[in-house]
């Protein structure tokens, strides 16, 4: 008499898959940092930018183009900054080198050059915009409601 066998599965060596989640934290602190040094190059660019823009004239006035571009410059990388690092102070990293061209801008050196003249419209309007920007978008920072933490 013979018993009754259970069929008996052969499996091969089968890999598992990864595991879905999150990236492991070495590689996202990478990508923080990556993102933080391009906020902060983007900062300097964006303020180098604005000011040889801001004497731009069209049929010899000053045209306020520098003064968009650093309000809308501002909002955007305050956005990404915020996006890029994931923390809300991340909102500094563009504003500090922003504003310390600004004030680099504004000095004249020995040879007597100077960016930005006290009697250049835009300019000022350029430091006034862009630094009202960085504060609001700062301030939305503080004010905005703590995000959902992931898997809890």
């Amino acid at each position: 008499m013979t018993l009754p066998a259970a069929s008996v599965t052969v499996v091969e060596d089968q890999e598992a898959p990864p595991p879905a989640g999150p990236p492991p934290r070495l590689l996202d602190l990478g990508v923080r940092v990556v993102g933080a040094i391009v906020v902060v190059l983007a900062g300097v660019l964006t303020g180098v930018l604005e000011l040889l823009l801001a004497t731009v004239r069209v049929g010899g006035q000053l045209v306020g183009v520098s003064v968009l571009l650093a309000i809308g410059a501002n909002i955007v990388l305050s956005w990404f900054a915020y996006e890029a690092v994931g923390r809300r102070w991340a909102v500094a990293l563009p504003a500090v080198p922003w504003f310390a061209l600004m004030a680099v801008a504004a000095i004249r050196t020995n040879e007597g050059d100077l960016l930005l003249a006290g009697d250049n419209w835009v300019g000022l309007a350029m430091i006034v915009a862009g630094a009202m920007t960085f504060a609001v978008m700062g301030f939305r920072q503080i004010l905005a409601p703590q995000p959902p933490m992931l898997g809890g």
